[in-house]
């Protein structure tokens, strides 16, 4: 495959944006590639500046859940813009939305937007602590929230590609406040709880991790969370910034029937457009300003191009109740594939799916936590993702994402990409055959 034009727009990019990228993962360091620049989209497909054609389980992070270039969401931001971008001032776009996610979302009575997921986590931290006057919040390892201070101390997503969990401008104070935890491990919240439980604010979680590859929680495990919290009198925060509407229509807090007092939110809900959310429980959304004394704002939340976006979105879902189950049943297909074509050739494979997102792991399972993730075969996955990328397949650039489906996907998608993930594998263990035998 040649990438000429995408190794000349990043030489060009180097020269004036840091790293040549605005987000880490996107210069495919760690799978050993230059960025792959991208010129459009539709449907479940993308295409590069080099004219190459790609089965697409990225789906920009997370966010498209309908696929590139729906034609509704499409002709809802154009009409959008066309009546103009920004106001810096209320529209009923905003109540509108607000309403929608209210009716899905089962903890929600309130809720505030943002332009980023990050800033809605950062958010729903600050008004906690506000809300409970305390300063100390538990993270899971492995859990990434955003790039806010706190949230940057043994963190997944690009922090954990790119090697670096610790972010460095980091404090030792923000550090101080933050109690750092292996996820899946009950005995470990329950002592830090009881350590510190008058001094936690929030236990902050990706109900289903997605940032470390996808991991699910063991049986009982979030209904545990819940229970401290309630007994110490923390604030119990989901972030389902990345699981919310792909898992369920609800989130995770639907499918496992354990609900949070704040949620965070994102990605879908904008429909491709910049946009976050926090809200929860009618008491502590109240602490907000103009209301309360816990201050929060942004030129650009509430955005009426991105509202618009949204509304087309959550109407799209409504209209369609089974999107989920079929999300389910492909997700879980397309991840039993993978394993089985690894383990038909001796590699070993581990494979997690919820809803509309699926991982593959190249090490041997139970994968519950960052310690497990760590043992995939880093090498093994890069040499299978440049193979897989030159038959058309792109999959996240990294042995620590998530991948994702579109309710564009077809069965006929799922199926090349078997053949092609079957292609790039035996093309990749055939390379390694003189290695192993120590061949020249």
């Amino acid at each position: 495959m040649k990438l000429e034009r995408s190794i000349s727009a990043f030489a060009r990019a180097r020269n004036v944006i840091a790293g040549g990228v605005d987000s880490p993962v996107r210069a495919m360091q760690s799978v050993g590639l230059s960025p792959v620049f991208m010129r459009s989209g539709s449907g479940a497909c993308l295409y590069d500046l080099d004219g190459h054609e790609y089965i697409d389980y990225v789906q920009s992070w997370g966010a498209l859940l309908f696929g590139h270039a729906h034609p509704v969401i499409v002709r809802a931001i154009a009409n959008a813009a066309a009546r103009g971008t920004s106001f810096g001032a209320p529209t009923e776009l905003e109540t509108e939305l607000a309403e929608l996610i209210i009716a899905s979302v089962p903890s929600i009575e309130r809720i505030r937007f943002v332009s980023s997921g990050t800033e809605a986590t950062l958010s729903a931290v600050r008004l906690a602590r506000g809300y409970t006057g305390r300063d100390k919040i538990v993270k899971f390892a492995g859990c990434y929230h955003g790039h806010a201070d706190a949230f940057l101390i043994a963190a997944g997503s690009g922090a954990l590609t790119g090697g670096v969990p610790d972010s460095p401008g980091v404090t030792p104070a923000t550090a101080g406040d933050t109690i750092v935890l292996p996820f899946n491990d009950e005995a470990a919240v329950e002592a830090a709880f009881q350590r510190d439980g008058e001094r936690i604010a929030a236990l902050v979680v990706e109900p289903y991790p997605g940032n470390m590859g996808l991991i699910l929680p063991r049986s009982g495990y979030l209904a545990k969370l819940r229970e401290l919290c309630t007994r110490f009198g923390a604030v119990l925060i989901f972030d389902e910034v990345m699981t919310g509407f792909r898992v369920a229509r609800g989130g995770v807090q639907e499918h496992e029937g354990v609900y949070p007092d704040l949620t965070t939110l994102g990605k879908v809900i904008g429909g491709g457009m910049p946009v976050g959310a926090f809200g929860g429980k009618r008491e502590i959304m109240e602490q907000l300003a103009p209301d309360g004394p816990v201050y929060q704002a942004g030129t650009l939340s509430g955005n009426p191009v991105a509202m618009a976006a949204g509304i087309a979105t959550m109407n799209l879902i409504a209209q369609d109740p089974q999107i989920y189950e079929r999300f389910d049943e492909a997700s879980r297909s397309l991840a039993d594939g993978l394993t089985g074509l690894l383990r038909d050739r001796g590699v070993p494979s581990y494979a997690t799916a919820a809803g509309a997102m699926f991982c593959l792991f190249f090490t041997e399972g139970p994968v519950e936590n960052l310690d497990d993730v760590r043992r995939v075969d880093r090498e093994l996955f890069g040499e299978f993702y440049r193979s897989v990328l030159e038959c058309g397949v792109y999959f996240a650039p990294s042995p620590f994402e998530s991948n994702f489906l579109c309710a564009a996907h077809t069965l006929a998608d799922l199926n090349r990409t078997l053949a092609y993930c079957a292609a790039a594998l035996d093309e990749v263990l055939e390379n390694r055959l003189p290695a192993r035998a120590g061949k020249p």
